[in-house]
């Protein structure tokens, strides 16, 4: 079974939470974007509820590498962290194969810088939907249209289309899921 859990669903104004979601997926368990939170046991009480203890997370995906998304990494100590460049273990940098990067047999990783450089989008194909967790979106609106901190704000346009065209559902940086309508 292949499932995507969002665990916490981020926000950004006077405070800033990322969105952080869990992936099962084979013998895989991912969590995304585990960033800022009012306090860690908003991402360890829903992880407990799942029957996930942290040391028990195989992969820690960060689709970019601000603050808001990363804070909290540490709190997964057996976790394979992987980010647009690499993955890292312990003190090891490996490589990976970038745009298309499997971490898991239905989950892989699409280069979609815009926001900043190294962005990086995960896309799952789970048994209720094709989900994309990604910071091409800040909310569930889809608001900004504009991305204000943007490196390439013409970069984002192209990924979002790739993302809108092959996910059902989109869970954006700071905010709920959002179904495509196509």
């Amino acid at each position: 079974m292949t499932t995507v859990h969002l665990l916490h669903a981020g926000y950004a104004g006077d405070r800033v939470g990322s969105s952080i979601v869990l992936v099962r997926d084979a013998d895989a368990l991912i969590v995304v974007d585990p960033g800022m939170v009012a306090r860690r046991t908003l991402i360890t009480d829903p992880l407990g509820e799942l029957g996930v203890e942290p040391e028990a997370v195989t992969h820690v995906f960060l689709s970019h590498h601000h603050p808001d998304h990363t804070v909290n990494i540490a709190l997964f100590p057996n976790a394979d962290v992987v980010d647009f460049w690499a993955r890292y273990r312990d003190d090891l940098w490996l490589d990976h194969d970038g745009d298309g990067y499997h971490l898991s047999p239905r989950a892989q990783l699409w280069l979609t810088p815009g926001h900043t450089e190294e962005d990086a989008t995960l896309v799952v194909e789970a048994d209720d939907a094709v989900y994309a967790m990604t910071h091409l979106w800040w909310r569930e609106n889809r608001t900004p249209e504009v991305d204000p901190l943007a490196w390439d704000q013409a970069a984002i346009e192209r990924h979002r289309a790739r993302v809108l065209a092959a996910a059902d559902v989109v869970i954006p940086g700071h905010g709920g899921p959002f179904r495509v309508t196509r």
